[in-house]
């Protein structure tokens, strides 16, 4: 007998007792997995709780620590009327467009992303609503896992079941990252432009608003191209929408408030300068 045959000989009874031991493993596998996807947090309490930390903040201070960084937290909460609408209405129209019509997700949007996601091999876009950001940012991670996913559109489900469109709008503007260690729109406003969020100008909330898919990459006053295409980009955005006049940030607009800015949409009173963000204990993000 060939040394061929008598190694499948050996290996028959070998396969044999394996099958029961890897069914049972796939069993398993297959029930954690059904249990960390359909295992929901209960939202009811964010109806009138404001949460202290979020999982994006716990594991971000967790990496600053395996990296040897000091990590930080600057989180001053503020009700939605204490937000600047110019801010409100350049998120939504950055980050979630039709966040007023869907209810937690928007399929045109993910099953584009999908097709994306295809044609580039890789996970090259989110499709994310506003809601599921929010629902990332409380329970989940930035992981781009298909499990996750699912589960974070669950979550964002039940978000909009539980609270409403305003009070999660609310929420996601006082939770988001905004630069390393600085979270939500308070905290934002007095590091980078050294005033209260409801003081945001149209230009300011839009250079916020244009941070958010990269916030510890990019820099609301860097003042770089890409920043500036972007800003010119949400002001645009917001007027389509109907937030701003027409044509506003437009080189010849005359629109309200347009006297302080320049024709890319940038506000002149804006200093780069990390003194320029200081307020109350605030400081410019290294």
């Amino acid at each position: 007998m060939s040394h061929k045959h008598q190694s499948l000989l050996s290996w028959r009874p070998l396969a044999g007792r394996e099958l029961p031991l890897l069914a049972a493993l796939f069993l398993s596998l297959a029930l954690v997995t059904a249990g960390y996807v359909l295992w929901l947090p209960d939202v009811s309490a964010l109806k009138t709780k404001n949460p202290k930390v979020t999982s994006y903040m716990l594991l971000s201070e967790l990496r600053d620590r395996a990296k040897g960084r000091k990590s930080r937290r600057l989180m001053l909460w503020r009700s939605l009327d204490r937000i600047s609408p110019n801010l409100r209405n350049a998120v939504v129209a950055s980050e979630d467009d039709n966040f007023y019509q869907h209810s937690g997700i928007d399929w045109d949007s993910t099953l584009e992303a999908l097709r994306t996601d295809w044609e580039e091999k890789r996970l090259a876009r989110g499709g994310s609503t506003i809601t599921q950001q929010l629902a990332r940012n409380l329970y989940l991670s930035p992981s781009k896992n298909p499990f996750r996913k699912l589960k974070e559109m669950l979550i964002a489900k039940r978000l909009e079941k539980e609270l409403g469109k305003r009070r999660i709008l609310e929420l996601y503007l006082n939770v988001v990252e905004w630069g390393r260690g600085i979270y939500g729109a308070e905290a934002a406003a007095r590091t980078y432009f050294g005033k209260p969020a409801s003081d945001l100008t149209p230009e300011e909330a839009a250079a916020l608003a244009a941070v958010l898919p990269s916030p510890r990459r990019y820099n609301p006053v860097g003042g770089t191209r890409f920043m500036e295409r972007q800003k010119r980009r949400i002001i645009a955005r917001m007027s389509a929408d109907g937030y701003l006049p027409e044509g506003y940030g437009e080189e010849d607009g005359e629109a309200p408030e347009a006297s302080t800015a320049t024709a890319a949409g940038v506000p002149s009173t804006v200093s780069t300068s990390p003194a320029a963000g200081a307020a109350e204990g605030f400081s410019s993000p290294r």
